[in-house]
């Protein structure tokens, strides 16, 4: 098994070992595979799809264009 080393900021290690019990390499090791996962899986989707790069900003634009005006409508 190849072995991962991760830098985690000092409070966030502290918050860590109030937990002695959890096995943090198990829980580092499960979000990967989860990540991955997903990751896979949106590969997999994407790879049918048609949209250019070019396509997704201009329907993002649009999208959050419409969001903007729904948003002002409600306030």
């Amino acid at each position: 098994m190849a072995s991962l080393t991760l830098a985690v900021p000092t409070e966030l290690k502290q918050k860590m070992d109030s937990f002695k019990y959890i096995n943090w390499s198990e829980v580092a090791r499960t979000a990967i595979i989860n990540k991955l996962q997903i990751l896979q899986k949106m590969d997999k989707l994407l790879s049918k799809s048609t949209l250019t790069q070019e396509d997704t900003i201009k329907y993002g634009r649009e999208i959050n264009k419409r969001i903007r005006k729904r948003h002002k409508a409600s306030q």
